[in-house]
């Protein structure tokens, strides 16, 4: 299921799903019969990426998402923080022989921050590998190296190395930390990924206090534009959540279709 999940988001990604059809348009206008049916389809495609470009995706569908689960001011007293990988990269920290991080990096800081904040809390990474082909490679070596090389304590923190997805990172972590009725424990990861996140530790029984971070919008609609780079990226995030979060109420892996406060 873990490499059939995976192929379902490789295969729902806008700009694949856009080659897919393009490269049946161009078969098709090679043949008689299908001449017709291929050029409908290079100019769907070509209305589509149009709209793609200068709609506010962003605000239509991302900032509703990062927009979830508003930002609230943390207790004094904590007793722990999960924060959930995907903020580094293993595959090329090998190749290259150095911590590489990625646009999601504030996990990471607010780890930083929020540690510093609370001496008290408790801290867990949880990121194994969410990679089909490098399994062998974990993310939580990398968050280590990288905390190091930030001269942050890691000898504070709880590194959960195994987990390949987001119901894993709550299942795994909660069985590590064993987090005890009326504890506060916060959930620290990006604002669009933090509904999915949410419903899956519910679902694992475990009550959390979401601390979104790495947000990509303003929440304000910023009107037409001409991106298409953009409109896609934004579509695509948006699907990979929306659709994660339907996937993940069918396995059981959510508390709800999509979870709010």
């Amino acid at each position: 299921m873990f490499i059939l999940s995976k192929l379902m988001d490789l295969l729902t990604q806008p700009i694949n799903m856009a080659l897919l059809v393009l490269l049946a348009a161009c078969a098709l206008l090679f043949s008689r019969r299908g001449a017709a049916l291929g050029r409908t389809l290079v100019c769907v495609v070509t209305a589509v990426l149009l709209l793609l470009a200068v709609l506010p995706w962003d605000y239509w569908l991302v900032a509703s998402l990062e927009d979830r689960f508003p930002q609230q001011p943390l207790p004094a007293h904590i007793d722990g923080i999960v924060v959930l990988g995907g903020s580094v990269d293993p595959v090329v920290t090998a190749a290259r022989g150095q911590p590489s991080v990625n646009g999601t990096v504030e996990r990471i800081t607010a780890m930083v921050e929020l540690g510093r904040h609370h001496p008290e809390a408790r801290l867990v990474f949880t990121g194994g590998s969410g990679s089909v082909t490098a399994q062998a490679l974990k993310e939580a070596p990398v968050a280590r190296a990288f905390l190091d090389s930030l001269g942050f304590d890691t000898g504070r923190v709880l590194f959960e190395a195994q987990s390949r997805n987001t119901w894993e990172n709550a299942v795994f972590t909660r069985d590590l930390v064993t987090p005890q009725p009326g504890q506060i424990w916060v959930l620290v990861t990006s604002a669009v990924h933090m509904p999915r996140s949410v419903g899956a530790f519910r679902a694992a029984g475990w009550q959390v206090l979401p601390y979104p971070v790495d947000y990509t919008t303003t929440g304000s609609n910023g009107g037409l534009r001409f991106n298409v780079a953009g409109g896609l990226g934004s579509v695509a995030n948006a699907m990979h959540e929306f659709l994660g979060m339907a996937y993940y109420r069918l396995r059981g892996w959510s508390d709800a279709l999509y979870p709010a406060p």
